[in-house]
Parts: structure tokens; sequence; C-alpha cells
């Protein structure tokens, strides 16, 4: 996924079915540096990861 993409998920009121090493997750926030993001799992825990954005696929 690119920077555009990621920030339009962001914006968006949608559900967008994000997936990160095959699990689906919501993605918190883009950070500072435009190449990670911080996710979490969808589901009941919500533990955070920063991830590369080039990482995270759009299903």
């Amino acid at each position: 996924m690119d920077i555009r993409r990621v920030k339009q998920i962001l914006s968006s009121s949608a559900d967008i079915d994000v997936k990160y090493n095959g699990a689906s997750v919501w993605i918190d926030k883009l950070n500072d540096d435009g190449l990670t993001a911080t996710v979490h799992l969808r589901g009941p825990l919500e533990q955070r990861s920063e991830v590369e954005i080039t990482e995270l696929e759009e299903s």
C-alpha cells in the first residue's frame, strides 16, 4: 500500500478491509516518518503495532 491510499482510508468513514500478514487490522494513524503506520487487530484484542505501510494490503 502507498501513503496516498493510507491517508484515503484514514479519512474515509467506510469500513475498508486492510490486512497485515493475512490478519485484518485497523489503521490507527500514519506515523510522522510517512513510512510506517500504527495498526491494531480487528477484534477484542487491541494490541497496537507499528508496521511498514508497504506491508499493508487492501482486500
